[in-house]
């Protein structure tokens, strides 16, 4: 499953690589992003949010205790989701227009009309996303996880496939006044083909699971309405989320069209910060999911037992150690934001301007790396607890941080750098409601051990600071060394890793960062066991 994550993420990167390359990051970009998201907040603001929170758990209540195992309560979940998201995707198609002007801003009119052509297609995708929903639930709850971790990757490898065609057709240059609808329909059709792709995959996985589907409509004394009416403040927390989306959304794309058809002539809205976001949310997928993974069933099982100072030490246990990692990361990735991203997304309709204005969000997106996985984090210990209630309050204050951060950036900051504010807003979004949810947790669990966490990531931080003035000098010297921008961003990141990692460790034994000693301790088992393994079987 670890394999699958790891490709699935590493294929969603390359997708995103090839869209950039195919439609740039000014107009074209913002159409088809903010075309292709619309489906998805659909879908989590009317299904989504219950599926996680809700409908999961109650699966998994009713195979332990229904005499026939469940069985008669997923015909009737997965038949009354079908029936919801056909509604509600045909709805939405039609619905397209009107839904596009949420979120469009001051789209010009070609920009316009090419994000409705492409609406038509992929808000279709409402009904493959819900039943790629429903289905890997449905096999989570039989202990089934390899198919759907790697279903995504099959719906990035068509995409990539989509894209490079489109290059192939379309060539370079290609606006919103110049695209044709037969392009169009390819981004479409192809888009929304990957996902039917990657939800008929799963249900072959799921008929190998044994599962058989018999449509049921006979609800009464299913428990299901008991189960949706516990959901309250969970659809108050995704319906939060999804109204400070749209509030900037909006503004991004409205800061897009000013960036792209002013003087800064750039691509500085919706699609580089959704490219920024994308690369943010690397290093919290690969090192903070895999503890907060481990830790949830322990914390759970602790608020169980009511063993509070033991879900406390979970927590500071965990944030500690995650900090080890993403602390020198943020501030590397704030360095080398840029020429990373010039590396990575300048080529075809991206120009290298383009790419270095979704480098200047990252820069400050990676300063919030810290405490929205604190957030993340802290989230679930209110999870582990069953409460829904403090997470829907809390993202009240993030929503109205970052909202009105982004109405400020947008009336205070020129076109082409309102979204780097909208970036800094997410940040002290999460910063606040760190302090607000650490707070309630600190009177409920007698305390959160703040001073032990605040002072073990003020010194992470005197311990990585010299590393990133060490790859800022690198980085400085390469500029002036080789002509190339690419090879000065290569030889850069290569000094300040491998010069950058020893100095952070060395300065962590000085100043007895207790945690850096547990995590390089970590890490060294882990590649020991992994040698003797290898040696094992190269034995036999």
């Amino acid at each position: 499953m670890a394999v699958g994550t790891a490709v699935s993420r590493v294929s969603g990167f390359g997708r995103t690589v090839v869209l950039a390359a195919a439609l740039g990051t000014q107009l074209l970009g913002d159409a088809y992003n903010t075309a292709n998201t619309i489906p998805f907040v659909v879908y989590d603001l009317l299904i989504g949010g219950l599926m996680a929170s809700v409908i999961v758990p109650f699966l998994v209540r009713r195979r332990k205790r229904d005499p026939d195992g469940g069985y008669a309560t997923e015909q009737r979940v997965f038949t009354m989701a079908l029936i919801a998201l056909l509604v509600l995707a045909s709805a939405a198609v039609l619905a397209a227009e009107p839904l596009i002007r949420l979120y469009a801003g001051e789209f010009t009119d070609a920009q316009f009309d090419v994000a409705v052509l492409l609406a038509r297609f992929l808000l279709a995708q409402i009904f493959f996303i819900g039943l790629s929903g429903v289905s890997g639930a449905l096999l989570n709850t039989r202990g089934r996880f390899g198919a759907p971790v790697w279903a995504p990757v099959l719906n990035n490898v068509v995409i990539i496939c989509v894209g490079l065609t489109f290059i192939a057709v379309s060539g370079s240059g290609v606006t919103t006044g110049t695209i044709t609808d037969r392009q169009v329909v390819l981004l479409g059709l192809g888009t929304a083909g990957a996902m039917a792709l990657q939800a008929l995959t799963l249900q072959w996985a799921l008929r190998a699971a044994g599962f058989r589907w018999r449509p049921r409509l006979d609800l009464r004394g299913s428990g299901l309405g008991e189960a949706l009416r516990a959901a309250g403040w969970m659809f108050v927390l995704v319906c939060t989320m999804q109204t400070g989306f749209l509030i900037t959304a909006n503004i991004a794309n409205r800061a897009g069209v000013a960036a792209a058809t002013g003087d800064a002539g750039v691509g500085a809205g919706l699609t580089a910060y959704n490219y920024a976001y994308q690369l943010f949310q690397l290093p919290y997928a690969v090192v903070a999911v895999s503890v907060i993974t481990v830790l949830l069933p322990r914390m759970s099982a602790h608020a169980a037992d009511n063993a509070w100072r033991r879900v406390r030490d979970d927590f500071s246990r965990g944030l500690r150690t995650v900090s080890v990692l993403l602390v020198p990361i943020a501030l590397l990735m704030a360095v080398y934001a840029v020429p990373l991203c010039v590396l990575v997304f300048a080529r075809g309709n991206t120009s290298v301007e383009d790419a270095r204005a979704i480098g200047r969000v990252l820069t400050v997106f990676t300063l919030g790396l810290v405490p929205f996985t604190g957030y993340q984090l802290m989230l679930r210990v209110f999870y582990a607890s069953g409460d829904t209630r403090t997470p829907a309050l809390t993202s009240l204050a993030n929503v109205a941080v970052h909202a009105a951060t982004a109405v400020a950036s947008y009336w205070f900051l020129p076109p082409h750098q309102v979204v780097m504010g909208i970036a800094a807003g997410f940040m002290l979004s999460y910063v606040c409601g760190l302090l607000i949810g650490g707070a309630v947790l600190s009177r409920r669990l007698g305390g959160v051990d703040g001073k032990r966490i605040t002072w073990t990531v003020v010194r992470l931080h005197m311990a990585a600071v010299p590393s990133a003035l060490l790859a800022g000098g690198a980085l400085f010297l390469a500029a002036n060394w080789f002509a190339g921008e690419a090879v000065a961003a290569v030889s850069a990141m290569a000094v300040g890793v491998v010069c950058g990692i020893p100095l952070f460790l060395l300065l962590g034994r000085f100043l007895r960062i207790e945690e850096v000693g547990v995590v390089t301790a970590m890490v060294r088992d882990r590649v020991t066991r992994s040698r003797v393994t290898t040696v094992e079987t190269g034995d036999r």
